[in-house]
């Protein structure tokens, strides 16, 4: 799921008036001369990109898989808090987002989180369940990543690290030439497994968007995804206020709902619900948060009034809330004193506040933190059965770079476990 170290790609060269088909015929043979010749050029030895080159390998293809980074698959080795939530024991294609909601099916299908799990059996690697069927490692992350380098130096499929691309052509004998700080490198089959835009420190670029543009392939619009949410300056210093509290809150927007914890930091709000939102939520519009799903409290408020009058609401509050949470919340809403001082209008007003708060985010946190790319490589120009892409024949795209994103909680690293080895079958 890593990128590559590269963000223009260059796009063919008009041709010109001495620009003829002998030029062309001759500058391909010279490049062939030169070419590592392989099987399968994978660029990006990432989650997708090792699975595919592994399935591959194990198919008798000659594999090579290049990635820019000094150091393998960055982005598996940060998952999970350094556990790696290496996929989910309910990932099925409603967790998923695409402009096309049946395109992941076939992937899905041919390769199941079953099917992963019985690799990290056969290579002994201890795991389990965290919660809502997430799978994390008992040791590290780093266990998956040697997992997936041995199995591809079983099968003999290369990985070659600190590479960077510099462009790649489609050949007319239907062969793709890739040029690299290491030289020429031809095949048959090229995959692009570069990843999204997400976590650029860690390498991330748009090398496969720019590579499906000079392909032809169309890029649905990008953007950062399973990312924390940020608020203009009221909001925003509740939020500094009650930085390191969490609860368990249901998020919802439009017809998405999610009932996970939620996180108040120093720059807004975070959490499994709030990230899990984020992939839905439009700019300028409400989220609406339930900070307290199983307690009703306007209902409580008003018995409490006439059962004990003298009582202030943050004590009610506090029977479903964290004391710092409640009086937080009642001091954004004003409310203070005796709980008979306090008109029932007052009282719902707070209660809404705390099981229906609406408030409208003023962006997210951006690539920097995000854990996807929402949107990506068009599916309508992809085969859902061999991750090929439909009008060029060898060229497959894989992994977060296409235009399918899952839930938080394995998910995508299943996708990335199912494209990869798709496209592995195939190419």
């Amino acid at each position: 799921m890593n990128d590559l170290n590269h963000s223009n790609v260059p796009k063919p060269a008009a041709p010109s008036a001495a620009t003829d088909a002998a030029t062309d015929a001759a500058n391909a043979a010279t490049s062939n001369a030169s070419a590592i010749d392989t099987d399968v050029i994978v660029l990006g030895a990432g989650a997708a990109g090792m699975m595919c080159g592994l399935t591959a390998g194990a198919n008798g293809r000659r594999v090579i898989i290049l990635d820019h980074a000094k150091r393998i698959a960055e982005k598996i080795r940060i998952s999970g808090g350094g556990r790696c939530n290496f996929t989910n024991y309910f990932a099925s294609p409603d967790q998923f987002l695409s402009a096309n909601g049946h395109f992941c099916k076939s992937a899905l299908r041919q390769y199941t989180q079953q099917d992963f799990i019985a690799m990290m059996r056969r290579h002994k690697i201890a795991f389990h369940e965290k919660k809502l069927g997430q799978l994390f490692c008992d040791h590290s992350a780093q266990n998956v990543i040697d997992m997936l380098v041995q199995e591809c130096a079983d099968v003999g499929a290369q990985i070659m690290m600190e590479t960077t691309i510099d462009g790649v052509e489609h050949l007319p004998d239907g062969a793709f030439l890739v040029t690299t700080s290491r030289g020429w490198i031809r095949a048959t089959s090229l995959v692009i497994a570069t990843g999204g835009l997400s976590i650029p420190k860690i390498g991330a670029t748009g090398i496969g968007y720019d590579l499906a543009t000079q392909f032809g392939l169309a890029v649905t619009p990008r953007t950062a995804a399973l990312v924390p949410l940020t608020f203009d300056d009221s909001i925003l210093n509740l939020c500094r206020d009650l930085s390191g509290l969490s609860v368990d809150a249901e998020v919802q927007w439009g017809k998405a709902s999610f009932a996970e914890g939620l996180l108040f930091t120093h720059r807004g709000l975070s959490g499994p619900s709030i990230l899990q939102i984020s992939s839905y939520w439009e700019p300028d519009t409400p989220i609406t948060i339930n900070l307290a799903p199983s307690f009703d409290v306007t209902a409580a408020l008003l018995d409490r009034k006439r059962s004990h009058p003298k009582q202030d609401a943050a004590t009610v509050l506090t029977d479903g809330l964290p004391k710092r949470l409640a009086q937080a919340l009642c001091d954004l809403h004003s409310v203070s004193g005796r709980l008979a001082d306090l008109s029932d209008k007052a009282l719902t007003k707070l209660g809404q506040g705390v099981n229906a708060w609406r408030i409208i985010p003023n962006g997210t946190e951006g690539y920097r933190t995000a854990e996807v790319t929402l949107g990506g490589v068009d599916t309508t120009s992809l085969s859902s059965k061999t991750m090929q892409a439909k009008d060029i024949p060898g060229l497959y795209f894989i992994g977060e770079v296409v235009d399918v994103t899952g839930y938080l909680g394995g998910y995508n690293f299943q996708w990335a476990w199912s494209s990869g080895y798709v496209a592995g079958m195939n190419a």
